[in-house]
């Protein structure tokens, strides 16, 4: 059992809204500088970014998760997490063809671009992906569950795109097994608020559009990682966020 320390909400220059410099050699950069082990990338309505990302997080290091904050139709951001690359790559494929195909204004939005292992950039998203998708809240969770990931509710306490806000609370359908917060000394305020969140465990995630946004490792989650790998680990984290084992003895993740 080792306790690791994570940021699972990270946005690339994929994002509109996020830095030109967040490139993927640049996260994972920044995250050995922060003290992270575990690191997701999480662009909106996209993962296009993450197979550079593994390439980057392995030479230095890192163990990569590839994500995406996906948008539902509620205009609700959601955490969405995969066990392999390959998962996150095909409810990339899904996503895509349910987006609104509104073109992007780069001077107005920001740029979308993919980069490759290099950091060299060999595209540029087309549609603009902070738009919401025509995927239902229910609908998002079921695929991403059904894909073997894990699904619940970003920054529940942020008015924008939060699910408090959008909603009033957190619904009991889907049910969700943990939740994201952008500030951990706002928990107790958000346990009391919405009872079905009262059990469940969070992680407290940066959301990061800048470098310097980053987490620097206060948040972490004890997991088993024997016999070690970065695909172990990664198998770990997802079960521990579906609350499938039990965390042990290390630090609770809630304290």
């Amino acid at each position: 059992m080792r306790e690791y320390a994570c940021d699972l909400h990270v946005h690339s220059c994929l994002s509109p809204c996020g830095d030109d410099d967040m490139t993927p050699g640049n996260i994972a950069g920044m995250a050995v500088l922060n003290g992270l082990d575990i690191v997701a990338l999480t662009d909106h309505n996209s993962s296009k970014n993450c197979p550079a990302f593994f390439r980057q997080a392995k030479a230095q290091g890192i163990i990569p998760v590839a994500g995406m904050e996906l948008t539902t139709a509620e205009d609700i951001h959601m955490i969405c997490l995969f066990r392999t690359l390959e998962d996150a790559m095909a409810f990339d494929e899904y996503v895509a063809g349910r987006r609104p195909k509104i073109r992007n204004k780069p001077e107005i939005f920001g740029h979308q671009t993919i980069r490759d292992e290099n950091d060299e950039e060999i595209g540029e998203e087309e549609y603009l992906l902070i738009n919401a998708a025509d995927i239902s809240l229910e609908e998002g969770w079921r695929e991403v569950i059904s894909r073997g990931g894990v699904a619940y509710p970003a920054h529940i306490d942020r008015p924008a795109n939060g699910i408090v806000a959008m909603l009033g609370t957190v619904p009991e359908d889907p049910p969700f097994t943990v939740f994201e917060l952008n500030d951990a000394a706002n928990e107790a305020e958000y346990r009391e608020k919405c009872p079905v969140v009262r059990n469940l465990p969070r992680v407290v995630s940066s959301d990061a559009h800048y470098l310097w946004n980053m987490s620097e490792g206060d948040f972490k989650i004890p997991l088993d990682d024997e016999p070690y790998s970065s695909a172990l680990v990664r198998n770990r984290l997802i079960d521990w966020l579906l609350g499938r084992p039990t965390p042990g003895k290390g630090t609770d993740p809630n304290g």
